[in-house]
């Protein structure tokens, strides 16, 4: 019988990290094959000259995508 024990999530809720693409936080996240998926919602940038149209952008990530905590 083979046991598989993943290991403690590396970020935090809550945490800023850094990836390809930008800086973001940390706003869920939960187990899949062997790794973490990550909910990271993108700090928002300057207001545009037209406004805003509603919320940034979140992106899903694995663990191995993030570069860093920023925090």
């Amino acid at each position: 019988m083979r046991l598989n024990i993943m290991s403690r999530p590396k970020y935090d809720k809550n945490q800023t990290v850094s990836f390809i693409g930008g800086i973001g936080t940390i706003k869920n996240y939960k187990p899949d094959s062997n790794t973490w998926n990550y909910a990271v919602e993108m700090e928002m940038g300057p207001e545009p000259y037209f406004g805003r149209l509603g919320n940034e952008t979140t992106v899903l990530l694995h663990e191995a995508d993030i570069t860093g905590a920023l925090n």
